[in-house]
């Protein structure tokens, strides 16, 4: 007996050196294959890009992995007891790998015949998570294995639990427990109840099957056993699991937390970051920083969407979307209703809504969140029926009129009241920028992102119209030309063979007031007057003074119709444009990404953008120079490509434009009316057919630019619409919120401007009664008017007495 327990003790010490042998060979034939451990102390969690506001609102997010890292102080204990208690209990007391794990694992499996238990502890998770593939070999648990040890001999703990928390997949691309506490509850960790905590710390051992939102059941059934587990270990009172545990799953998908809706500016930024870092920038969690303020980019947004609505609900009603019963079938019930809204987009603010009863005046809905709502008279009396863009037929006398029970609809809120609404055919683009620095203050780039990812206020090439006539009166100016100068705003019937069909521009209205100041023609928006002084100066001279206000040569087509607004540029480039007009003559550059940083805050990228200063010291500005900004690269400073004095004269005129002045209304009217301000200057633009109508405007320190039209350029918006009345109302919405508590502060009057007394009939002065003008200093007229007699004429002296170099064809 003795001698066979002596051979059984040989043989178990063989076995053992045969065992240790053989983990010892098995580790140096694997440890070439194995991974370098410490690069986890460097490792850098896949992160998503987020994109903020300057003051910090979320805008969008980027990156197919949802994660949210968090440092294990900032994790609640009962997040971290509730994941211990269920994944790995003895986590703190073996080192990497668990034998007694292993053997209570293999003893259920013995007994019961199925591996109800995993053997895995944390560090092993870590190492599989971070170095191995989760193919089931014998070889890839030995290196996890190995792996674990390795860990746990470079790594201290709760490196290695802060590394786990952060690295699980949870289902829903969501990783780590921070990104499955938004993804299902909308929280942050810190707010999760311990019934929530105990749903997330169940999820890894099955997300899929495990999840909330597809399987409650399972989920319900998994939050307990994890609530059964914390008990056992005393990290809860019974009292806390009975109360727990009879908890409702009340999970449900949430996306990113974005709190400012933007998308066509964060796809711009995506863009962007995408060109400077590759395909990594939707990983290494990227915080961008863009130059939108929340509340300037709100008040866009909104702005946008009332005037596309206004327009809308001007032109009539097409219709239901859809009708689900009919007069004499079996309507609906409610589940099948709202299973239907279920799968209907939103297209904010729009929701989808179904008619299931009609009253004289109002009508009753099932709104997609399934709740029912009264539609009230108010809300639909506007929907005359669509008939073409310029006839709409009778007003409605009833609801009837309008709807039919079992119609699909869209209902958007006012306040606390619904109105009938529909997806609207038009579209429009709002951008806003500090013409100082080029900074982008708002953009939208149309109705909605999701019906169309085409952005307006950067793709959209669209006919200017009117709104280009400023930069051709700046260059006017530029070139010898006064405010004084009098332009003959008479019909064109001059017909030129060589240049094909006779073209006969027109004011609109038609009416026509002969000798007319710059000033009055601009401001009055004369459309022979441009026409006139684009003759006046030259094809060439003015192409190449828009250039100087940023328009593209390449977009600039060379032919007469050019005076008037022919020219396809986007609202972008418009916007730009106008700030020259507003910084006192230099082109700034827009960009809208103020810095970027990394996932700890460390700086990758700070914007450094030229600026437009009239007093800072630079190069005499010359009008025949060739325009360059390579002076701006190195002084910071924007190229002045116009001159101050013809941008202040600009301005000033452009305010006519809005107040008007001697009975008669500018353009912009409506500006001077809605917000009051003597230091907002504007400009309105309407294309042939009113395919295209846009509002320009501006203060010292904000301009904007809006354009509403239909993306089908052949589709015009109505003859009773007009820039005034279609895009400055956008433009006037954003603005009331944009200059909210900013004092009224009016361009300064430059160096090198005077004032003189002129006849606004001559252009000339007068010693009488006249009207002040300014001038460049230099330029002011040097004879007087005339006593008229009978038969006299009213100019002193013949036509080179008049100011500027103005033909007599230009003014007779």
């Amino acid at each position: 007996m003795l001698k066979w327990l002596v051979r059984l003790f040989i043989l178990m010490i063989l076995g053992t050196v045969l065992g240790v042998a053989s983990l010892v060979g098995i580790y140096f034939y694997i440890k070439p294959q194995l991974p370098d451990v410490t690069a986890l102390r460097d490792i850098k969690l896949a992160t998503p890009m987020r994109v903020y506001t300057k003051d910090g609102e979320l805008l969008a997010q980027f990156g197919e992995i949802r994660r949210i890292p968090l440092a294990l102080a900032d994790i609640p204990q009962p997040m971290i007891d509730a994941v211990l208690a269920t994944e790995d209990a003895r986590f703190y007391e073996h080192p990497g790998i668990d034998p007694i794990g292993i053997i209570r694992a293999a003893t259920v499996w013995a007994t019961s015949g199925q591996a109800r238990q995993g053997a895995s502890t944390i560090t092993q998770q870590v190492a599989r998570n971070f170095f191995l593939s989760n193919e089931k070999t014998l070889v890839r648990k030995i290196k996890e294995v190995f792996l674990a040890w390795r860990i746990e001999q470079n790594l201290t703990k709760d490196e290695i639990l802060e590394l786990y928390l952060n690295k699980i997949p949870l289902g829903y691309r969501s990783f780590g427990i921070g990104a499955a506490a938004q993804v299902y509850f909308g929280k942050e960790v810190k707010d999760l109840g311990l019934d929530e905590i105990a749903i997330i710390a169940g999820l890894p051992k099955a997300p899929s099957m495990l999840n909330p939102i597809r399987s409650p059941e399972r989920a319900f059934a998994r939050r307990n056993v994890v609530l059964g587990r914390m008990l056992e270990t005393g990290k809860i009172s019974q009292a806390q699991f009975n109360e727990a545990s009879n908890m409702p799953i009340k999970a449900s998908y949430h996306g990113a937390e974005v709190t400012l809706h933007a998308p066509y500016l964060g796809e711009m930024v995506r863009q962007k970051m995408v060109e400077q870092f590759g395909e990594d920038a939707y990983t290494m969690g990227l915080h961008v920083y863009t130059t939108v303020s929340a509340e300037r980019q709100s008040a866009a947004q909104n702005a946008l969407l009332d005037g596309i609505f206004a327009y809308d609900m001007r032109h009539g009603y097409r219709g239901a979307t859809a009708l689900l019963w009919k007069n004499g079938e079996s309507p609906w019930d409610y589940q099948r209703i709202t299973s239907y809204l279920a799968n209907q987009n939103t297209y904010q603010p729009l929701t989808a809504a179904v008619v299931t009863k009609l009253g004289e005046r109002s009508a009753t809905l099932i709104l997609k969140n399934g709740k029912q709502a009264e539609l009230g008279w108010n809300g639909i009396k506007w929907a005359r029926t669509f008939i073409t863009d310029d006839r709409q037929s009778y007003a409605p006398k009833s609801a009837r009129d309008v709807l039919k029970v079992g119609a699909q609809i869209w209902v958007r809120e006012q306040g606390e009241e619904l109105f009938l609404a529909q997806i609207p055919d038009v579209n429009a683009a709002l951008v806003a920028m500090n013409p100082q620095n080029g900074a982008i203050e708002a953009l939208v780039g149309g109705f909605s992102f999701e019906l169309s990812k085409f952005n307006r206020v950067e793709q959209a090439r669209r006919q200017i119209g009117s709104n280009i006539k400023p930069f051709l009166y700046a260059t006017a100016l530029e070139h010898g030309y006064t405010l004084a100068s009098l332009i003959n705003d008479a019909p064109i019937n001059q017909w030129d063979p060589s240049k094909g069909p006779m073209w006969q521009p027109k004011n609109s209205p038609a009416v026509y007031d002969g000798p007319t100041p710059l000033r009055l023609g601009l401001a009055k928006s004369k459309n022979v007057m441009s026409v006139r002084l684009m003759r006046a100066i030259g094809l060439d001279t003015y192409i190449d003074g828009l250039t100087r206000f940023g328009f593209p040569k390449s977009a600039i087509s060379p032919n007469e119709s050019l005076a008037l607004g022919a020219a396809e540029f986007t609202p972008f480039e418009v916007v730009r444009g106008y700030s020259v007009l507003a910084n006192g003559g230099f082109l700034v550059t827009p960009y809208f990404i103020d810095r970027v940083t990394d996932s700890q805050e460390q700086t990758l990228y700070q914007a450094t953008p030229t600026v437009a200063c009239i007093d800072c010291q630079q190069p005499e500005y010359d009008v025949t120079a060739e325009l360059t900004d390579n002076a701006s690269e190195s002084s910071g400073l924007a190229p002045h490509t116009i001159s101050t004095q013809s941008t202040f004269l600009i301005t000033d005129t452009l305010s006519t434009a809005i107040w008007g002045g001697n009975g008669w209304r500018g353009t912009g009217w409506r500006a001077a009316r809605d917000l009051k301000r003597h230091d907002i200057s504007g400009k309105t633009g309407t294309t042939n057919e009113s395919r295209d109508a846009w509002f320009s405007g501006y203060t010292p320190n904000l301009v904007a630019t809006s354009w509403i039209g239909f993306d089908n350029h052949q589709r015009g918006l109505g003859n009773a619409e007009f820039g005034g009345g279609a895009a400055q109302p956008i433009w006037i919405d954003f603005m009331k919120v944009a200059l909210k508590n900013i004092p009224e502060r009016k361009m300064p009057v430059p160096a090198g401007i005077i004032t003189a007394n002129i006849n606004s009939e001559t252009g000339l002065l007068t010693t009488g009664s006249g009207t002040s003008e300014y001038f460049k200093e230099g330029t002011e007229p040097t004879r007087y008017t005339a006593p008229l007699s009978d038969g006299d004429h009213v100019y002193s002296g013949d036509n080179q007495d008049l100011q500027g170099p103005v033909s007599t064809d230009d003014i007779f």
